[in-house]
């Protein structure tokens, strides 16, 4: 997230193109491949100018532009800010989507967008009435980076005994995040301190916060709402635990995730509610977790039996 200012060439779009084919379109996650295409596409043929789409206490709380927090992540300066941004978020989609469902992964990007924007004002506003400076509400900024940092945050939440390069500095995971930000902010003055320390923010009201409650609880009310208007004579739909639901096997907690911890647990059967559909069609397992098992692989087989070995030791 960086003040509005723009310029630049096309130099970034062909290195993005470069990371994309470098990847392989087939490898990058559905969901992941849609945004990224969507901030290019935004880039190249914007549907508003940048000053519209840039988000400030100015120009979204006094004027009431509330639209501005939807198109303030999806905007960028120049194909510099463009390129490190969507570079960023190619890898930390690779690793995040096909954790947590495509499905999910969408609706959590959504959240944290909106989320991102919401607190950037509120920051705004406090810093500008304790500093009595009025600077702080009409500074206007876009870009996706407070959405990265939220989705660092997330990242690092899954390896916590991991360590990750800040500018060449190794940063246990748990610390990545706040160096990153005082990094970027001293090494570019132009960027949105502010803005990415609101999707930091974000990203701890997920993994510290009430945030993962409310959205998987919400995400399974309404996909079990959702199957029994579909089918509403099968009542095997469900995550595990509800009515009807699938049988929990009482140490694993859930059918498919023995040995997974509880969180992994939830995101599984999360995954498993976004995907039933109910009736009898069959369908492959996909590796971004779009469908249940209809068919089982060998390592699911020999998951299983053990399973049913340690429930009658």
């Amino acid at each position: 997230m960086r003040s509005r200012q723009r310029g630049g060439g096309q130099l970034g779009l062909i290195l993005l193109a470069s990371q994309v084919f470098q990847m392989g379109v087939e490898n990058i996650p559905p969901v992941t491949l849609a945004v990224l295409g969507l901030n290019v596409y935004l880039f190249l043929v914007p549907n508003v100018p940048l000053f519209q789409a840039c988000i400030s206490v100015q120009q979204a709380y006094w004027r009431g532009d509330w639209r501005r927090l939807v198109l303030s992540p999806l905007h960028h300066l120049d194909d510099w800010h463009l390129y490190f941004n969507m570079a960023s978020f190619l890898w930390k989609g690779v690793k995040l989507e096909p954790r947590l469902g495509s499905s999910f992964y969408a609706c959590l990007l959504a959240v944290f967008s909106l989320l991102t924007g919401v607190i950037y004002l509120l920051l705004e506003m406090v810093l500008s009435e304790i500093t009595q400076d009025p600077s702080y509400s009409i500074q206007c900024a876009v870009g996706f980076s407070g959405v990265l940092f939220a989705l660092k945050v997330l990242s690092n939440h899954y390896h916590p005994g991991g360590v990750s390069y800040v500018m060449g500095v190794p940063v246990a995971n748990r610390y990545a995040s706040w160096v990153e930000l005082v990094l970027i902010h001293v090494t570019s003055p132009g960027t949105s301190f502010v803005g990415h320390l609101a999707g930091i923010l974000v990203g701890l009201l997920y993994t510290a916060g009430p945030l993962k409650i409310i959205m998987r609880t919400i995400a399974g009310f309404v996909m079990n709402g959702y199957h029994a208007r579909q089918n509403p004579y099968n009542n095997s739909s469900g995550y595990s635990g509800s009515s009807g639901g699938p049988r929990v096997h009482p140490q694993n907690g859930h059918p498919y995730t023995g040995g997974l911890s509880e969180d992994e647990q939830y995101e599984a059967a999360i995954r498993a509610s976004l995907n039933v559909k109910g009736g009898s069609t069959q369908r492959r397992q996909t590796s971004y977790g779009f469908n249940i098992p209809g068919e089982l692989t060998p390592e699911e087989i020999r998951r299983r039996r053990l399973q049913r070995i340690d429930h009658f030791d």
